[in-house]
């Protein structure tokens, strides 16, 4: 797609009358803020920042709380929390919604639940562009989680053939999709985005609320393929000082057993936090920043870290490594423990050496994966769809 100026852009989409109207289809939750839910949180105000307006559909479970004027969808949840069944009802709420609201396209977080694969279908008889957000991580390793993964990428690839548009984080997944049948010329490379003004370096109160001279940070879900225990254990290697604290933020399958397993005067279990204000005075008191996973998107929570200046550890999985080299400490996931164990001790020895990454890790965010950059890319894409459907 040809790029088009950002003051172009800006003008394309105030200029239009009616506002730019869109439905997306992502995910909200009161538990938690994981990266999937802070896309669709963070893309979707700043949208609304550019005059566009957002029909913000989800998913709704029984027990469920609402908290504001998105639109519900009934779903049938299976085993895992985003294994989610669409309704009857939701489809027809879904189809009456996009044709009284006259929506000018939509756009989709996948994996959203099983109207995934029936969306295009349906835009298309409505005469809608529909985008879609692939968010599943991927290995580019031989390894049981790329078995796993190249499997979610090929059930998918024959629908996301029939999307207008298919936005993924690096060129790695660009040819994965690419090989699977998507063409090329449907599929836009935009990078997760931060927003660097409320994300950025300033003096926490978490530290000094554990009481920790230096605080390592996880922050993230608390699944298999996040290995945290393979972290907590490298950092229990190293028989530190009580002063250095390890605070583990997030919740998941793995919550009680590794607090049962690995909890300490010097290792924190916060649990889920919603509250973003209280996610970045975490990441404003920390130190160090350790994303240990087996797979990944592109991780906002990395991200988010980077921009808070946070020397950040991470494994080369996914788009992190890429977004980190040269700027943090990216690790091996085949030789985890080790390189952990090396990388903390490293950054942990050399306090300047470790302000210097931290500094390095702002810089990149700022310069390569901003929120504002990444919304700029997106508008250009609703606008070439947009001004083709017309």
């Amino acid at each position: 797609m040809k790029r088009l100026e950002e003051a172009s852009v800006q003008e394309l989409v105030k200029s239009t009358k009616p506002a730019i109207r869109v439905a997306w289809l992502g995910h909200k939750s009161v538990k938690g803020g994981d990266g999937i839910t802070t896309y669709s949180r963070e893309i979707t105000n700043e949208l609304k920042k550019h005059g566009l307006k957002v029909l913000f559909f989800h998913q709704y479970v029984e027990g469920d709380q609402e908290t504001d004027e998105s639109i519900p969808l009934p779903m049938v949840q299976l085993f895992h929390p985003r294994m989610q069944i669409t309704t009857p009802k939701a489809r027809k709420e879904l189809l009456n919604t996009l044709k009284n609201h006259l929506v000018d396209i939509v756009h989709v977080s996948v994996a959203f639940s099983t109207l995934d694969f029936r969306l295009p279908n349906i835009c298309h008889k409505l005469g809608i562009p529909i985008v879609a957000t692939f968010h599943v991580p991927f290995d580019k390793r031989i390894s049981v989680w790329k078995g796993i993964t190249t499997a979610i990428y090929r059930a998918y690839a024959t629908a996301l053939a029939d999307y207008d548009k298919v936005i993924i984080f690096t060129d790695v997944q660009k040819q994965m999709l690419i090989n699977m049948g998507v063409p090329a010329e449907k599929i836009e490379i935009i990078p997760n985005g931060v927003d660097i003004e409320k994300y950025s370096p300033g003096r926490g109160t978490f530290k000094a609320s554990v009481e920790a001279k230096t605080l390592i940070t996880y922050m993230g879900r608390l699944d298999p393929e996040k290995n945290v225990d393979a972290l907590i254990r490298a950092f229990k290697d190293l028989n530190l000082d009580d002063s250095i604290k390890l605070a583990i933020v997030g919740g998941g399958s793995e919550k009680k057993s590794l607090e049962k397993k690995f909890s300490s005067d010097n290792v924190i279990f916060t649990g889920p936090i919603a509250d973003e204000k209280s996610r970045i005075d975490i990441l404003r008191s920390s130190d160090i920043f350790v994303l240990p996973s087996s797979i990944e998107g592109l991780s906002l929570a990395m991200l988010e870290a980077m921009a808070c200046g946070v020397a950040t550890i991470a494994t080369d999985v996914g788009g992190d490594g890429e977004a980190l080299r040269g700027a943090g400490i990216v690790i091996e996931p085949t030789e985890l423990e080790s390189q952990l164990h090396l990388a903390l001790d490293i950054l942990l020895s050399f306090p300047e050496f470790r302000s210097q990454i931290a500094a390095y890790c702002r810089d990149r965010v700022v310069s390569q994966y901003s929120l504002a950059m990444n919304v700029s890319k997106l508008l250009d894409v609703y606008i070439e769809l947009i001004s083709g459907r017309s």
